[in-house]
């Protein structure tokens, strides 16, 4: 298996400076990863640099709080659409699904959807680290009734990122309607592919490029 073609190459934090990005950008032609995944800002930079070499861009919207109005991330999608991303992370309303409004939760699923419309990925974080296991299943469900592409475990910015059990328990809902995609803590090519073993079908990880080498050397004759 070629690691490189599951994983998102990223980096969100908000310090990213440019010379960042554009090592992030070589970085992702050289070894082939799925996408490169930054914040909006640098969308349409990162889309001109990797014209025609094959690697993806992704962004972020309702990132990482999840606590912007549906229209905001709504708004976020539309621009990044415009700037040629082709695929979107979104953050679900957290709070709304912790206050029992899941309405309000579908709502904002199904608006960045319909600005996305078929052609581009869309990904919905759940932060799975401030959910208890009932809660996990049922916004997994939730994803997945609203159309979104892939459930996804973290931002990242949380107290915890992705666990083996927490995407063996995401698979086990969405079988295969949906996909898994595991971020948040995955450094090296042993977690990495014990959440690929948990069936994860996407990584998220600022680590692509260890965990690549880290694979090559293991795989060594």
């Amino acid at each position: 298996m070629d690691i490189a073609r599951i994983i998102d190459h990223t980096i969100l934090k908000p310090e990213a400076s440019l010379p960042q990005i554009e090592k992030l950008c070589s970085e992702g032609k050289e070894y082939r990863f799925f996408s490169i995944c930054v914040n909006p800002v640098w969308v349409r930079y990162c889309v001109e640099t990797l014209k025609e070499s094959g690697v993806k861009v992704c962004t972020v919207s309702g990132f990482p709080l999840g606590a912007n109005t549906r229209a905001v991330k709504m708004k976020e999608a539309e621009i990044a659409c415009h700037d040629g991303a082709d695929e979107l992370d979104m953050v679900m309303n957290i709070g709304a699904f912790k206050s029992g409004d899941w309405r309000s939760v579908e709502n904002d699923i199904k608006g960045v959807r319909e600005v996305l419309g078929n052609e581009r990925i869309l990904k919905v974080i759940i932060e799975t680290c401030v959910l208890t296991r009932e809660e996990k299943i049922e916004a997994a469900k939730i994803v997945m009734d609203c159309g979104a592409d892939f459930v996804k475990t973290s931002t990242g910015f949380s107290a915890k990122g992705a666990t083996v059990e927490d995407v063996k328990l995401l698979r086990d809902v969405v079988k295969d309607r949906i996909k898994v995609k595991a971020s948040g803590g995955i450094r090296d090519y042993q977690t990495a592919m014990k959440m690929i073993d948990a069936g994860a079908q996407r990584i998220g990880t600022s680590s692509g490029v260890k965990i690549v080498q880290e694979m090559k050397g293991l795989t060594k004759p």
